[in-house]
């Protein structure tokens, strides 16, 4: 069995993904891409993966976990995902680091489908953006505790992929830009599905460029796209990107950052970090970044 894990990062998703692939789980059952919904499997995983604290599962647990998560034998691949995967919102930074429990919690998830085929996905975004996002999930006492634990300056999406790889050598991980996801969601939804790139999926592919577009932006792509379907990616995300720039709803793309002793020269340098911080993961061995 192939299984396909998303495992974050917090504040890129809310579930969205599994939202969207759900939208095609007939479809993708033909395939034979079974995507549970996540009720069923993410509080089952997670106690047997306390239960066994790292240790490799035997065979009649893995066969009692993939009976849990799909009903036909005829499924090939299966599509999980939990936004805690990496750590809960007040451990993704911590001691000065980013998701310092990514290695942990990634090789005991890993163990838990030793004789299986397992892959991971992972969004990621700019710190500038990430760091505000997860201090508004904080309440006050965790939210300072943060912010003086790390500098954003030292924070690197790099650090945390090489040290999944590390714990989990035979894992390839795959990486795309929570930044980039309104353009390139089909493809998002293509790797982790494993379904060919030839095969559009039937639904779905709009569902982020939708959260931040006017509706009359919407009605009107949909209703070009059906005249002029896209003939590549890199066609489909030229026509994306030239809707969103005359639709996009009013203070959606710009991204509002209210944190103690940030400055715009700060946000510039993040953003600088980030561009170099993309270029490192694209050269980890194992790792697989998409790209707008």
């Amino acid at each position: 069995m192939k299984i396909a894990i998303h495992i974050g990062a917090h504040c890129t998703d809310d579930d969205q993904l599994t939202k969207s692939l759900l939208k095609n789980a007939n479809q993708l059952f033909s395939d034979g891409v079974a995507v549970p919904g996540p009720t069923r499997y993410r509080g089952l995983l997670g106690q047997i993966m306390v239960k066994l604290k790292g240790s490799v599962a035997s065979a009649d647990t893995q066969d009692m976990l993939i009976d849990e998560l799909i009903d036909s034998k005829e499924a090939k691949r299966i599509v999980l995902g939990h936004q805690h995967s990496l750590g809960v919102h007040h451990r993704a930074i911590e001691d000065g680091r980013l998701y310092p429990l990514a290695a942990r919690n990634t090789s005991w998830m890993r163990n838990l489908f030793p004789d299986h085929e397992v892959s991971y996905y992972l969004g990621i975004s700019n710190i500038a953006n990430f760091m505000p996002d997860i201090a508004s999930h904080l309440d006050d006492e965790k939210r300072e505790l943060m912010l003086a634990s790390a500098d954003p300056r030292d924070l690197y999406w790099a650090d945390v992929i090489e040290s999944i790889r590390d714990a989990n050598p035979d894992t390839p991980i795959t990486v795309w830009c929570n930044e980039d996801t309104p353009l390139i969601w089909p493809e998002v939804m293509h790797a982790i599905s494993g379904v060919d790139r030839a095969i559009e999926l039937e639904r779905g592919g709009l569902d982020v460029l939708e959260q931040i577009t006017k509706a009359d932006g919407m009605t009107r792509l949909r209703a070009y796209l059906r005249e002029n379907p896209f003939q590549t990616d890199v066609h489909r995300r030229r026509i994306l990107a030239a809707f969103l720039d005359k639709f996009a709803k009013d203070g959606v793309v710009e991204h509002e950052i209210n944190l103690p002793g940030w400055t715009q020269d700060l946000v510039d340098e993040l953003t600088e970090n980030y561009e170099s911080d993309l270029r490192d993961i694209a050269r980890i061995p194992g790792v697989t970044l998409l790209s707008a």
